[in-house]
């Protein structure tokens, strides 16, 4: 039975990273006492919790975080197939174990997921967040879901972190992008040892987001299998505070 593993008890050492960069761009972090309001929302794994995770927003220390609001939902309880049908937090269905370049894909489950994505998203906009300041995170299916997300959101949000995640959805996805969302970077992250989420399944992303137009930064962790470690979150603390936003 595939259960993601609490994400923030996980340490991997890391020697080496193999880094894979396309369209980066430049940014200049504003000073911590001109931060505006940021959100991170952060997506768990199948059969895992929000709660499970919080301890991760512990990691973020930098200044640039004093004005962040963290968000860690739960995915409601369903049946999932590669699990044989049995009943679990899972955002969409999975429909087998490991997940290559090729698996299934269940588009429908996918997209009502998307939509309360997208309205956790919203509500946190009217209450006076910045769109660009508005981070959405997730490991395994919760990066799918992070992915698709973001995708298909109809503003440029601050960016999007996906963590041993997959594409999981059709190329004919493409034709939904908004040139907006287009605009939203992404970071994407994956063990080299995974036997869960198969590397190929990671690499298939770069190459499909290049060709909707969409800003990728890929690392691949050597040793690192279906877990998230340490390097990766302060990597992601480092990538995301460039692109805060002031409040001027």
């Amino acid at each position: 039975m595939l259960i993601a593993k609490p994400i923030a008890l996980l340490i991997a050492t890391v020697s080496s990273t193999v880094l894979f960069i396309l369209f980066s761009r430049p940014n200049h972090s504003p000073t911590p006492e001109s931060m505006a309001r940021s959100f991170v929302l952060w997506l768990h794994g199948l059969g895992d919790s929000g709660p499970a995770n919080e301890p991760i927003k512990t990691l973020f220390t930098s200044p640039e975080f004093r004005n962040t609001i963290w968000s860690f939902p739960s995915a409601p309880s369903n049946p999932v197939t590669c699990n044989y049908g049995s009943v679990m937090p899972s955002w969409f269905d999975i429909h087998e174990i490991p997940i290559t370049a090729n698996s299934p894909k269940d588009e429908s489950g996918l997209l009502k997921a998307v939509r309360n994505v997208h309205k956790m998203i919203d509500k946190e906009i009217a209450a006076g967040t910045n769109p660009k300041n508005v981070f959405v995170c997730g490991f395994s299916q919760g990066g799918a879901l992070t992915l698709a997300s973001v995708l298909l959101y109809p503003q440029t949000l601050g960016g999007a972190a996906v963590f041993s995640g997959w594409l999981p959805f059709n190329s004919s996805i493409i034709q939904q992008i908004t040139p907006e969302a287009k605009r939203t970077p992404i970071l994407w992250s994956h063990g080299i040892a995974d036997k869960t989420v198969l590397l190929e399944a990671g690499q298939a992303g770069p190459p499909f987001l290049e060709q909707a137009g969409v800003s990728c930064e890929f690392k691949a962790y050597p040793g690192l299998g279906h877990s998230i470690s340490n390097d990766e979150l302060k990597h992601l603390e480092s990538w995301i505070k460039p692109r805060l936003q002031s409040s001027s």
